[in-house]
């Protein structure tokens, strides 16, 4: 399935049934008068978020939702009926905005949430609605009133726990797959990933949702390299596990590179937590390694973690640092903890 994080399309809500105008007139009834029903409303257009959909990419080939006009209404009274609504499902993560772009009608971050997006047309009253002492044979009904029609942006945000963030070839596809059962493609040439990844993986009986983003570079902002195209899937991620190259010529010049283009992006991504970890320390000796972990340490301000993704080392202290920052409000264990005297052992295990 091909990834599509963003898609304009065309939403119009039914119009409403007009109303009837009719009179009784039977035979050995001498009493008739006005007996119009009312038109059926026009069906309303929805947004539902739904949690087993990961990309946007069904709204490539259809790109027009109309919802159908409510019946006429008919003689003896009979209202005409309501046309069905049209529910649109789209991922949970999903904005949905303005024809500008910009302006945020709705942010679905909840599975089952819905938005009405276009309400259908109300129905117009039929001619026994006009029946009155000084107007005792109205020949007047409302027609159905229009419904709405616009232009939406859908952007899809994933939701994650934990971004992955680097430099590219830093080897954050090959971290995703050593501790998740994702299968990013991983190649020994920049700018293998051109779509972010979701994986899953199990910290103390709990779930952490990883997302591998796309590699930056410097001036990313401006549209170089894949740009920042790529950089609002972050936006809700709870932690930053930023790795970097450990091989690289300067791994601080590669560190403050990215903390620059997230600045740029949106300041407010600095305030997030971030856990730095010197990836594929299996190429160097340990002298050179704490040497490197000493100069990135001073230039960051906190701990850096050795690891090495392809041999699995280290990978697991590195995914209970991670573990600390995240919230676990919304989260859930998948099984009960057993109650023991002594501590449980921790353990982690992809899924």
């Amino acid at each position: 399935m091909k990834f599509l994080d963003q898609a304009k399309i065309f939403i119009q809500s039914g119009n409403g049934g007009a109303g009837c105008v009719s009179f009784r007139r039977e035979k050995y009834i001498e009493f008739g008068g006005p007996n119009g029903g009312d038109g059926g409303k026009g069906g309303s257009i929805y947004f539902e978020a739904v949690a087993n959909l990961n990309t946007l990419i069904d709204f490539r080939y259809t790109q027009h939702f109309k919802a159908k006009k409510g019946q006429n209404g008919m003689g003896s009274e009979k209202n005409g009926s309501k046309a069905p609504d049209i529910v649109i499902k789209v991922p949970v993560g999903t904005e949905i905005l303005a024809e500008d772009g910009e302006t945020v009608l709705a942010d679905m971050i909840t599975p089952g949430q819905i938005y009405l997006a276009a309400k259908g047309g109300d129905g117009g009253r039929g001619n026994v609605n006009f029946k009155s002492s000084t107007n005792q044979a109205p020949r007047y009904a409302e027609p159905g009133w229009p419904g709405e029609e616009k232009w939406v942006w859908l952007k899809l945000k994933i939701i994650a726990d934990v971004g992955l963030i680097g430099m590219p070839n830093a080897g954050k596809s090959t971290f995703l797959t050593a501790v998740t059962k994702a299968r990013p493609k991983i190649a020994d040439y920049p700018f293998t990933t051109l779509h972010p990844n979701l994986g899953v993986a199990w910290v103390d009986n709990y779930e952490m949702v990883l997302a591998d983003i796309p590699g930056l570079i410097e001036g990313a902002h401006e549209g170089i390299g894949l740009g920042d195209r790529f950089l609002k899937h972050i936006e809700r991620c709870e932690v930053f596990l930023h790795l970097i190259d450990v091989t690289s010529d300067d791994i601080v010049k590669s560190y403050k590179a990215i903390r620059r283009e997230l600045e740029l992006y949106n300041p407010e991504l600095m305030n997030k937590p971030e856990v730095v970890a010197l990836n594929k320390c299996d190429a160097l000796d340990e002298k050179e390694i704490n040497k490197r972990i000493s100069k990135l340490e001073k230039a960051c301000g906190k701990k850096v973690y050795p690891i090495s993704a392809v041999a699995r080392r280290g990978v697991f202290e590195c995914l209970l640092e991670v573990n600390k920052y995240i919230k676990r409000d919304r989260k859930q264990k998948v099984e009960e903890e057993v109650k023991m005297e002594e501590p449980v052992k921790k353990t982690w295990s992809p899924i």
